[in-house]
């Protein structure tokens, strides 16, 4: 039913924004064409789509679309402000590489400026239009509550807490008699799963939520079918098992009903943008960077034998592996040269690190100390095999020695940066607190997290907070 309710509320949304950006973009047009003659609108035209496209993907990947009635006036704000910015940004971008000359950087700012206006006067006259409804009384559903577990307490209390969303409990049904008459959160047991049709016989119901243990489900497979003969829908919670990191939700395959435990907490639409954004952000870098790799080059090529670029096998989503390609830091024979210097290994666990390691070329310590052997992994991300955010990408006889538990760093694709790059990197070497911060990362990955460790490790790079 919320599902249902939730998805066609959406649906109305994204409509209602595609209108306000329209407005907004013809608007734009007229303001600015009255202060500076632009050339005819069949010029612009094309912009239209590109920006309604980024609004409403940004929008969806930043979570505007998600419990949209439960937001703060303050959480939409940031939303649409962020989602100005970052379109701008990319707007700008698409801008410069086309080299588009009747457009203008005031233009661009104008029409994301106005977009953000019209879209927060939009969204708080919904909220504030929803919310007065609510109030009034209107549109409530009555609903049943099946259990008095933990699931239960936690669904009452939310459904106190939201108004908004137009739920009426009437009461509680419990398998135990003994419980008959007792509250919980405020709300009575009013019957057993054995007088079941009486209790809907008794009242106006419009949903049943059953919150029942693993060992419950045998007995209300009837309820459920009585459900099913007299309309009444039903819905019951998924989260049977319980996981440690991961939420179940519904999904379907092949029109079987499934449960699904996500590795990760990122939905799909988040996943692509996060794709979208790697893509974007690696062709940018190896344009601009274009120069450095020139100059990086001939450096490494002038001071010592051996080939230009390192390729070394290593591994990413699922246990994929991959070429990885950095600037060789090391003499020819590095890799051969290993053994010998596995005793001076100050990381803990299976992962090899030293911090004046005597196989360095002289220009390879600098080249690692700012990051720049780094580079040329920007074509990893760029071909899909890593991206801009995720754990770094470890070697497969390291994976094979890795606990079971730790495995679970590769349930997210390998990144350029990650939480352990801002973390001081090169100080930490107790291999388990590396691994930590890689869980935390993924156990609470957004978009949002993702962009804070891009913006932290810029300054990392520029003080030199290299790797070993």
């Amino acid at each position: 039913m919320l599902n249902e309710h939730v998805t066609y509320f959406r649906k109305v949304l994204v409509l209602a924004d595609l209108c306000v950006v329209t407005g907004a973009f013809f608007l734009t047009y007229h303001l600015f064409h009255d202060v500076r003659k632009l050339y005819p609108l069949d010029y612009y035209l094309w912009v239209w789509p590109v920006l309604v496209t980024l609004w409403l993907v940004l929008f969806y990947a930043l979570g505007m679309y998600v419990s949209f009635r439960l937001k703060s006036a303050l959480e939409i704000l940031w939303i649409i402000l962020r989602v100005a910015v970052l379109g701008f940004v990319i707007f700008s971008s698409i801008y410069f590489m086309l080299k588009i000359t009747y457009l203008s950087r005031s233009f661009i700012f104008l029409l994301f400026a106005v977009s953000a206006v019209l879209l927060s006067l939009e969204k708080l006259t919904i909220m504030l239009f929803f919310k007065r409804l609510r109030k009034m009384g209107f549109n409530f559903r009555n609903i049943l509550v099946v259990g008095t577990g933990q699931r239960a307490l936690h669904f009452m209390r939310r459904v106190n807490e939201t108004p908004e969303f137009g739920l009426k409990i009437i009461g509680i049904v419990d398998q135990d008699p003994a419980r008959l008459g007792q509250t919980y959160e405020g709300y009575p047991v009013i019957g057993t799963l054995d007088d079941w049709k009486e209790v809907l016989g008794r009242f106006a119901v419009d949903h049943v939520f059953f919150f029942v243990p693993r060992d419950w489900l045998h007995a209300i497979e009837a309820p459920m079918q009585f459900c099913e003969t007299v309309g009444i829908p039903v819905s019951v919670a998924v989260n049977i098992f319980h996981m440690q990191y991961v939420q179940g939700r519904h999904s379907e395959e092949f029109g079987i009903p499934l449960i699904t435990y996500d590795a990760t907490t990122g939905k799909v639409g988040q996943l692509i943008f996060k794709r979208f954004f790697d893509i974007v952000f690696s062709l940018l870098a190896l344009l601009v960077f274009l120069p450095v790799y020139m100059v990086v080059g001939i450096l490494v090529k002038a001071t010592s034998r051996g080939p230009l670029f390192f390729k070394q096998e290593r591994c990413t989503l699922n246990g994929r592996r991959f070429k990885i390609y950095k600037f060789r830091t090391m003499v020819a024979d590095a890799e051969q040269r290993l053994e010998e210097l596995k005793h001076l290994n100050e990381m803990s666990g299976p992962v090899f690190k030293i911090k004046k390691d005597p196989r360095l070329t002289r220009i390879g310590a600098f080249l690692r100390k700012f990051s720049l052997d780094e580079l040329p992994q920007f074509w990893n991300v760029f071909v899909g095999n890593m991206s801009i955010v995720g754990p770094r990408p470890p070697l497969p006889q390291e994976v094979e020695k890795y606990a079971y538990w730790q495995k679970r760093r590769l349930s997210m694709r390998a990144g350029l940066t990650c939480l352990w790059q801002i973390s001081g990197r090169s100080n930490i070497k107790d291999f388990e607190e590396w691994m930590r911060l890689d869980m935390e990362y993924i156990q609470n990955w957004s978009l949002k997290l993702d962009y804070k460790i891009v913006l932290k490790t810029i300054p990392a790079v520029l003080v030199g907070k290299g790797s070993k």
